[in-house]
C-alpha cells in the first residue's frame, strides 16, 4: 500500500525535522510553515515531506524529502505534485526553489533555472534565501497557469 499524503500537524514537526536532517536539507524557518507542509506516512511512520512558504502570489517550495528506503519509487514526485496543487489552491502564480542536489529532478514539473536576482523580493527575504541555503544553490522557478474552470 502506498504512503498516504496529508497536511502536516505540529505533532509531525519532530519527525519532519529528523527526515530533513537525514537528507541534509535545511530546517531553519520550517516551523513557521507547518500549515502549508505535507507529509507522507506509511501507517504512523513519516516517510516523506514537502513544504510551501507562501508570499502573496509567490511561494517557495522547500523540504522535499523522502526516507532513504523509499527513494526512487515516485514518492518525491507525488509529494511535489501535491505541493503544486496546494499552490494552485492558494492562487500562487510563481513557485521558486533552491537546490544543491536536485537540479535534475524539478524540470519534469516545468521548473527552469533562473538567476538569483530574478526571484520575487518577498521570497528573497525568506530564511531559505537569506541564510539556510548557500549562495551557490541553484535557483529555479515555475510559472503556474490558472487551472481551467469546469464547463457546465
Amino acid at each position: 500500500m502506498p504512503p498516504v499524503i496529508t497536511p502536516a500537524t505540529l505533532a509531525d514537526l519532530p519527525a519532519i525535522l529528523e527526515l530533513l536532517d537525514g537528507s541534509k536539507l535545511p530546517r531553519a524557518g520550517l516551523d513557521a510553515h507547518v500549515a502549508t507542509t505535507l507529509v507522507a506516512k506509511n501507517g504512523k511512520q513519516l516517510v516523506g515531506t514537502a513544504a510551501l512558504e507562501l508570499y502573496r502570489e509567490c511561494a517557495l517550495l522547500r523540504s522535499v524529502a523522502v526516507a532513504p528506503e523509499l527513494r526512487g519509487q515516485g514518492l518525491g514526485q507525488e509529494l511535489t505534485r501535491h505541493a503544486l496543487a496546494l499552490a494552485h489552491r492558494h492562487k500562487i502564480k510563481s513557485v521558486y526553489l533552491l537546490t544543491e542536489t536536485a537540479g535534475g529532478f524539478f524540470p519534469r514539473f516545468g521548473f527552469r533555472t533562473i538567476p538569483r536576482d530574478a526571484v520575487d523580493p518577498a521570497v528573497q527575504r525568506s530564511v531559505e534565501f537569506t541564510s539556510a541555503c548557500p549562495a551557490s544553490a541553484l535557483v529555479m522557478r515555475l510559472e503556474l497557469r490558472r487551472q481551467p474552470s469546469a464547463v457546465s
